[in-house]
Formats: C-alpha cells, sequence, structure tokens
C-alpha cells in the first residue's frame, strides 16, 4: 500500500485503503467464536452470514453479528460482514437486517460470487437508502468484492470501476475451483498434473484490475489449517505479486499472515531512507538533483514511488524505523 494509493479518498473523503494482512473468517452463528474474534491480532474481521452459515441459522445469526457489532471490542480492526449473494433469497434481507441495526459499527459489506458490476451497483444502491432512511452517513461503509467464478474474472475490471464504495478484490479460490472444473480437492494447493503455477493468471488479473482502480487485492482461504507451512507457501506467492493480505479461517494463521504481508525490518528501513533521501537531494539544500548516490546505490523517481509501496505496507503494518537519513557532509 502506498502513500500515494493510501491517500486515496472517496465522497465525503473515505478513506478505503485499510490495513487488510489478515482478513479473519468468522461464523456469524458462533457467539463463542464471535467472543474470541475480538481479541486476535488480525486486521480484519469479517462476519459471516454466507458459507459458514447453515441456511436454517441465517436468520438468527443476522441478529447475532448486529448484537456483536454493537456490543463487542473490535478497537484496531476493520469490521465487515459477508452477506449471501444475489442470486441466493437471503441477500437483501442480510443487509437491510445488518446496517439497520449495526451500521455505525460496520465499516464494510462483501459481497460474494460477483458477477458482473450490476451486482456491486445493486448493493450501492441498497446501502445509500438504507443510510438515507436510517440518518446514517451516506457513503460511509464500503463493499468488498468477491470473484469466484470464470464469469466474474472475465467481468473483473467493470467490477473494479462499479462503484466509489469498492475496497478490495478479493480471489474466492473454492469456488473458482469448482466452476472452472479444476482437477483438485485441496483449496489453495496446486492441481496434480500442472508443472507451474495455476494460480498465476487468475491472481495477476485480479491485482491488475485492483490496482487499476486504486483498491486492494486480496487472496482467500487456506483450508488445510493445521498447516502452517502450506498457508505460509501459498501466502508469500500471493505477497510477491503484490497482494494486499489473505484469509486466515483459524488463529495460528494470524501471525504468518501478518508478518508475510509486512515488509521485513531491513526493507522497511531502506524505504524510508530512500525517501527522506529522495527529499533532500531533490530540494535546494541538496543541490536539487534527479538523482543521486545513497551509499552503493543509485536513486531516482522511479525509486521513490518503489520505497512508497514498502514504507506504505510498514507503516500501515505500525512498524518503527531503526535508521535515520543523515545529509552528506559539505
Amino acid at each position: 500500500m502506498t502513500t500515494d494509493r493510501s491517500a486515496r479518498t472517496v465522497g465525503a473523503g473515505y478513506d478505503r485503503l485499510r490495513p487488510r494482512r489478515s482478513c479473519l473468517a468468522v461464523p456469524g452463528s458462533n457467539p463463542r467464536f464471535l467472543e474470541k474474534a475480538q481479541g486476535l491480532p488480525a486486521d480484519q474481521v469479517f462476519l459471516d452470514l454466507e458459507d459458514a452459515c447453515a441456511p436454517l441459522a441465517k436468520p438468527e445469526a443476522r441478529h447475532t453479528v448486529v448484537k456483536f457489532l454493537n456490543e463487542g471490542d473490535w478497537t484496531g480492526k476493520t469490521r465487515v460482514v459477508r452477506v449471501n449473494d444475489w442470486t441466493t433469497h437471503w441477500t437483501y434481507r442480510d443487509v437491510v437486517t445488518v446496517v439497520e441495526g449495526a451500521g455505525p459499527n460496520l465499516d464494510c459489506i462483501m459481497l460474494p460470487k460477483v458477477q458482473d458490476a450490476s451486482q456491486v451497483q445493486a448493493l450501492d444502491l441498497l446501502l445509500t437508502q438504507i443510510e438515507k432512511t436510517m440518518g446514517f452517513e451516506v457513503g460511509r461503509i464500503g463493499i468488498e468484492a468477491q470473484i469466484e467464478n470464470a464469469r466474474g474474472l472475465v467481468n473483473v475490471d467493470e467490477i473494479a470501476a462499479a462503484s466509489p464504495r469498492l475496497e478490495t478484490i478479493i480471489f474466492g479460490p473454492a469456488d473458482f475451483m469448482a466452476s472452472i472444473n479444476m482437477k483438485s480437492l485441496v483449496v489453495g494447493e496446486q492441481p496434480p498434473g500442472y508443472p507451474a503455477d495455476a494460480y498465476h493468471y487468475i491472481l495477476m488479473r485480479i491485482l491488475m484490475a485492483a490496482r487499476a482502480h486504486d483498491l486492494q487485492a486480496i487472496d482467500g482461504p487456506y483450508l488445510q489449517i493445521r498447516n502452517v507451512d502450506g498457508y505460509r507457501e501459498v501466502a508469500r506467492r500471493a505477497a510477491a505479486l503484490g497482494f494486499d493480505g489473505k484469509w486466515v479461517l483459524h488463529p495460528g494463521q494470524i501471525e504468518a499472515s501478518n508478518e508475510i504481508f509486512s515488509p521485513s525490518q531491513e526493507d522497511y528501513d531502506h524505504a524510508e531512507l530512500i525517501l527522506d533521501a529522495y527529499e533532500y537531494f531533490t530540494s535546494e539544500e541538496g543541490g536539487k538533483k534527479g538523482s543521486a548516490m545513497l551509499g552503493d546505490e543509485m536513486i531516482d523517481e522511479a525509486s521513490r514511488k518503489m520505497a512508497l509501496v514498502i514504507a506504505g505496507k510498514g507503516r500501515a503494518a505500525g512498524m518503527r524505523r531503526t535508521s535515520v537519513f543523515e545529509p552528506p557532509a559539505a
């Protein structure tokens, strides 16, 4: 997350780029899990009304979610509710009940199985009507769009441009694997018989659409929750491409996700030094130079942009620098 992008605001000045290194899924029908989640160090928690809730449990889960949003202590966390997708009969009631009941204590609605821009626009319109009816601040609640099938991926550019409320594009691997008939039952792992990375195109397609519209890109879950090494391997792949974070399904995955989607201390310090050095060397005092040497490294405007990415991620993670730039002696 760069400083340039982190300055992105929408409407009345809402910052849509929040830390999302770890996005913890919590069943909306399980009070014990909802209570425990409040004390876990995840950047984001999403209270799930979709796959994690049995059909018969969904109506009551809506009210449970409202109760925990209003009465729980979610300090330092982005608060999200995943509703059911528009092809079901639950969606509108999910949104109305949750937003009317806990709108001021809600940051985003996550919409699963998004297939085209109109589905995001429909949610945007419904949110606006609820906010106006309830006297809430219009436009404050964001939207997260989950891509889970081939049609959604084909339309991802239009989806990413569908609403100023959009904050993230999320890859949903399980449903996606099923939608394209991928030969695997292990969500997040490579299918047997394919010698390369079967997810590379999908992840890059989502990442390009997200970045083209100044959105965050989030990787989906890894279902083998006790295999932390496997989780780390998959998370590193997404982080290396430039994704901002990944879902976590178990507390044991949170530390790994926070670590992997944060820069190392060495990289963070170096990025901050580049930014300070570039600011100095381009100034009157520093000689108004377009490029300069920082130790053995030449830095210029392109270096500054790259450093902004690393520094932005470090700042969002709460990192503190351990080195200070000192201008060269005259």
